[in-house]
Parts: C-alpha cells; structure tokens; sequence
C-alpha cells in the first residue's frame, strides 16, 4: 500500500500583503452582517448629528464642534469595536477559515492583513463622521444664528481618531481572543458597561482599588484623549491598562490561532 506525501513549496513568494489587505477590506462588506453594520455606522451616526441639531434649534442652546463630536462618539464607541470583533470571527461563523488558511498558511499575515483592514475601515468611518460634524456644526450656525465655532485642535483630532481606532482594536483583539462572535460582543459590552461601574463602585468603597483603578481602567484611561490633555503619568496608564486589555487578550488568540486545528 502506497502513502502520497504532499509537500509544500516554501521557496514560493507569498501573496502581497496589499493584496491580503484588499481581500479582508471585501470580507467586510461581502456578508450581509458586515455590510449592513457599516451602513448602520453611517447612519446612525447621521442620525445623532441630525437629532442634536434639531434639539439645539428648538431650546437654543449653544454648541461647539467639540460638541458635536462628542455626541457621535456613542455610536461609534459601539459599532466600531463589533466591527473589530466580526472582521476576526467571521471566519468561524462562516467556515471559511479553511479556504483563507490553505490560499495562505502562514496565518501571522493574514492575521496582520486582518489588523490593517480593520485600522483603515476604522480610520475611514472616523474621517466620515469628523466631516459630518463639520456639516452639523455649519447647520447649527444657520439654523440658530450663533456663531459657528470650531474649537477642535488637531492634536484633539488626533486624539479621539486614536481613541475610536482602539476601540475597534479592542474589539479585535476579544474576536481573537474567542474566536465566536456572540461572544466576544458580550465580552465586550461587559467591559464597556458592567466593568466600569463595578470599578466606580470598588473605587469608591474599596482602598486597593481606589489606587489600582486608574491603572487597569483602559477606558477611563482614554478620556484624556478627546481632551487632548494627555500627561506623562497618563500615557503611563494608558499603555499599562492597554496591555492588560488589548494586548494580553489579543496575545493569547493569537498564541491560539497560530497553533489550533481549523476546520
């Protein structure tokens, strides 16, 4: 009885990374969740800028771009971690983690590829809604007659640009963690909504976290970045309570996807 060993041809060059890029940005949009998400963060985000405009109009209330930009940082806190957390899992839910792992073995790139599509998406859906701020704050000017201001700085772009990227990282990296949709967006809305309160609580009654909680708290740690207001002791937080929930989650999955079996 003969056996057939298949071998694999290492001196091939690997597929180019924009290309890899490229076919992560059309996973995206290719199944009707992932579509239909991103047509909702435009959306809704238009929404909020149109309901604030509406308000402000009807009590004649003064308002600032910072105003506005603020206001769409609700939805996009929301939607653009679940897009991280689909742009990893999908390849579960859909069963196509086969097909993409066999056109690519080395699973790092593709895993970096995934990481680029999700960067630029995240970036893209930032610029769209900084340019329908910039839309609603001309309305407000001719719908009230106040003076329009413009009080962002670029460092205060940079800023909340920075901080919805990470949220969609963050996102990103509980989707590898888990590998199953459903349950990286519970784990993550249990990080965005349960945790900080059982922190405020703990902060408020509990010495040890009273002084630990700025330091592990990565979302309290990123509101200095829609101030612009960013210290030394700051960026220390931020990069200590991001690497206990970015990088050590997104570590281990894919510490877990480079060595389980796909299927």
């Amino acid at each position: 009885m003969s056996t057939t060993v298949v071998t694999i041809d290492k001196t091939r060059p690997g597929i180019p990374m924009a290309r890899l890029v490229r076919v992560e940005l059309r996973k995206l949009v290719d199944t009707r969740a992932g579509f239909w998400l991103l047509v909702s963060i435009g959306i809704i985000t238009a929404l909020v800028v149109v309901i604030q405009q509406w308000v402000v109009a009807a009590q004649d209330m003064h308002i600032q771009y910072s105003d506005i930009a603020q206001a769409m940082a609700t939805p996009m806190g929301i939607f653009l971690p679940v897009l991280g957390v689909m742009s990893v899992t999908s390849e579960w839910g859909q069963r196509t983690g086969l097909v993409t792992f066999t056109l690519e073995p080395r699973r790092n790139r593709v895993v970096i590829a995934k990481l680029l599509a999700g960067v630029i998406t995240a970036i893209a859906s930032v610029a769209l809604a900084l340019v329908m701020g910039v839309f609603g704050n001309l309305a407000y000017g001719g719908l009230t007659g106040h003076k329009v201001v413009w009080d962002v700085t670029t460092l205060a772009i940079g800023g909340i640009l920075l901080s919805w990227v990470i949220g969609l990282l963050t996102g990103f990296a509980f989707g590898m963690l888990l590998m199953n949709t459903a349950a990286a967006i519970v784990l993550f809305f249990v990080y965005s909504f349960v945790l900080p309160g059982l922190l405020e609580w703990g902060y408020e009654t509990v010495s040890w976290i009273h002084d630990i909680r700025p330091w592990i708290d990565f979302s309290d740690a990123q509101v200095p970045l829609f101030d612009a207001t960013m210290s030394g002791k700051d960026w220390a937080q931020f990069v200590l309570s991001g690497a206990v929930w970015f990088v050590l989650p997104l570590g281990v999955g894919v510490w877990r996807l480079l060595r389980s079996e796909v299927k």
